[in-house]
């Protein structure tokens, strides 16, 4: 029976959360945006012959849905960091996703 591992990726809006999520389950490239709301997918795995699930939140990133993202954290395994290197304010606002994160967790 596979184990099953939340995974969500957050960070600021367009800043590329979609697009690596698919690049990593289709081997594709989105390159139109598209700003989601939430989107979630599932991947099997098999690592060191463990079969795994990967359930992947694909969050929003706009502030306004910052509660939807906030109730997932605390159900979360991991967490994907994700912020665009051509702007400065996408990687500061991490910290403070960081901090949410680590409230919820403990």
């Amino acid at each position: 029976m596979a184990l099953i591992m939340k995974l969500v990726v957050l960070g600021g809006g367009g800043v590329g959360k979609s697009a690596l999520t698919i690049q990593f389950l289709q081997k594709q490239f989105l390159e139109t945006y598209d700003p989601t709301i939430e989107e979630s997918y599932r991947k099997q795995m098999v690592i060191d012959n463990d079969s795994y699930v990967l359930d992947i939140l694909d969050t929003a990133g706009q502030e306004e849905y910052a509660p939807m993202r906030e109730k997932y954290m605390a159900s979360g395994h991991g967490f994907l960091f994700v912020f665009s290197i051509t702007s400065r304010i996408s990687f500061e606002y991490l910290n403070e996703l960081y901090q949410t994160v680590n409230n919820s967790i403990i």
